[in-house]
């Protein structure tokens, strides 16, 4: 079923959260360690990431460097399938520009078509380490709009090929939304509007990027609505888990923390009293937002599900 149409049969805000592919070599059950506490929340919906390739140097006999890109998080599709086949709930898998032509990504968008997964996140995706920005594939997209422009073509029966008639595909589209806007936007205004093009092209809901200040969220969805933007607007929630994240959250995305949130944060010592303010931040969080109505509440749960399950115990 469509997240869309989750959404619209709901009568109270729905759970849903999001996994990350196991290493390569690791197998599927380590996936479902992570999903299985969370299943008596009855989650919608599950969506699955998906990351850039990333490339290594060997040396060849004549002693010469060769470049080799390899896949650490490889099988994207195959989870989902698996996931859909286990606990009969709905799976989302990322779809990204980075790495990929148009014609991988069609073949990608059939082969999900006939494993009925109903449902894409288009995302542009991030930049490889060796890279200072993102670049896109020669043969493919540079920004989300277009690949989630590409997904609409589909379903309308536009393939790359033009000479032969083809089946429609049927995918309900998801987009990113940032609350403190993207990093790379000029600024909060340019960046609703690089979002409302991304809605024109055919993105049917929007998952946000975490946020630890509610506020922002409810201010972003109300300067979504001002300039014609009418799609379910999905809150995201990561619960911190480790010292690092006190520090790495906030770099890496560029997300603030709330005045009281820091001052909890800098009175801890260890790993285990920083998870413990993360997931009573969470369960703040997500009362408030749950009392607004919001049509779902995603978590950011990275595989380890422990904090978000504590949390949907207090909401869900």
């Amino acid at each position: 079923m469509k997240v869309t149409d989750h959404i619209k049969k709901a009568k109270e805000t729905l759970f849903s959260f999001e996994i990350l592919p196991p290493l390569k070599g690791k197998n599927v059950q380590s996936i479902f360690d992570g999903i299985d506490p969370l299943m008596e929340f009855k989650p919608k919906f599950v969506n699955v990431t998906y990351h850039r390739e990333e490339y290594v140097y060997k040396e060849r006999e004549n002693g010469l460097l060769e470049k080799i890109a390899i896949r650490k998080r490889p099988g994207t599709v195959g989870i989902c399938a698996a996931i859909m086949n286990k606990y009969q709930v709905d799976a989302v898998p990322h779809l990204i520009c980075g790495g990929f032509s148009k014609e991988e990504t069609e073949n990608a968008l059939i082969d999900l078509q006939f494993l009925g997964i109903d449902n894409v996140l288009a995302l542009r995706g991030d930049s490889i380490k060796t890279e200072s920005s993102f670049r896109p594939h020669k043969d493919g997209h540079q920004y989300a709009v277009d690949l989630i422009g590409q997904v609409s073509e589909m379903n309308s029966g536009s393939y790359q090929m033009d000479d032969i008639q083809l089946a429609p595909t049927d995918f309900c589209i998801g987009a990113a939304g940032y609350p403190e806007k993207h990093f790379e936007a000029m600024n909060l205004s340019t960046d609703l509007q690089y979002l409302k093009a991304k809605v024109d092209a055919g993105a049917e809901y929007i998952v946000t990027q975490m946020f630890f200040d509610n506020s922002k969220y409810f201010e972003f969805v109300e300067a979504c609505r001002k300039i014609g933007i009418t799609v379910p607007i999905i809150p995201g929630l990561k619960p911190i888990k480790s010292m690092n994240h006190i520090s790495f959250l906030p770099k890496f995305f560029h997300i603030d923390y709330p005045e009281e949130l820091s001052k909890e944060l800098l009175k801890c010592k260890n790993n285990a009293e920083v998870t413990a303010v993360g997931v009573e931040w969470g369960i703040h969080q997500s009362k408030e937002l749950k009392a607004a109505n919001v049509p779902c509440i995603h978590y950011y749960t990275m595989s380890n599900s422990s904090s978000v399950k504590s949390i949907a115990k207090e909401i869900f």
